[in-house]
């Protein structure tokens, strides 16, 4: 492109000598400012393709982390509609239904005092956040939906930290004061793991009497 230009200049001056050079000297400016906007603009294709290059990767990232947490919260949700069915058993228990089998019961009563935590997958916002990446983001849809996200995110996990405190002061304190809870948990272990570990420990009726009024406190 700019030899093109060039020919052109010399052309130019060529055709009318006492002024060549002064056209010369002008061409040379002109050739000079042009190559520099071209590099100037090239130069800003380039990063732009950067940045945009960057913000796919976090944007895909963001989803991957997403479909990790939902998941994540689908295994929560079975867990806990198990606790749900284990306890409304131990209600029906407490009610009259007749026992079958005390390692079922056992199953379903410890299965009311198993807690977990969830702990939300979302390092790709932590990293865009933490380094100022986050205005690679251009779309503000996305950019605040994740900041609503990690809002909420906090105000449950302060919830769930109450809820956490509670349990622990009025259930797990008096529970462990009174309760052998061993060979409950060995019990339960080797029924959930097919005998692969545990033991088949005989639990019996004082036991249970004591894990019904437990579990008759916490519902």
């Amino acid at each position: 492109m700019i030899p093109f230009f060039r020919r052109i200049r010399k052309k130019l001056a060529d055709d009318n000598k006492p002024i060549k050079y002064l056209r010369y000297a002008i061409g040379e400016i002109v050739l000079v400012v042009i190559g520099i906007l071209i590099a100037i603009q090239i130069n800003n294709w380039n990063e732009a393709n950067k940045r945009r290059e960057k913000e796919l990767h976090y944007l895909t990232n963001i989803k991957t982390d997403l479909y990790l947490n939902i998941k994540q919260i689908d295994s929560y949700i079975t867990k806990r509609n198990e606790q749900i069915e284990s306890a409304s058993t131990m209600l029906q228990h407490m009610e009259g239904m007749p026992i079958m089998d005390i390692n079922v019961l056992n199953a379903h009563a410890l299965n009311i005092y198993t807690w977990q935590r969830f702990f939300q997958i979302n390092n790709t916002f932590q990293e865009l956040t933490n380094s100022g990446n986050l205005t690679l983001i251009t779309n503000d849809s996305i950019k605040n939906a994740l900041l609503d996200i990690d809002s909420q995110y906090k105000k449950l996990k302060a919830e769930e930290d109450h809820f956490r405190f509670d349990t622990e002061t009025l259930l797990y304190k008096p529970l462990y004061r009174i309760l052998d809870l061993n060979p409950a948990v060995i019990n339960y272990t080797f029924h959930a793991s097919n005998g692969q570990a545990g033991e088949n420990i005989k639990l019996n009726e004082a036991q249970y009497e004591i894990q019904n009024l437990l579990i008759g406190n916490i519902i």
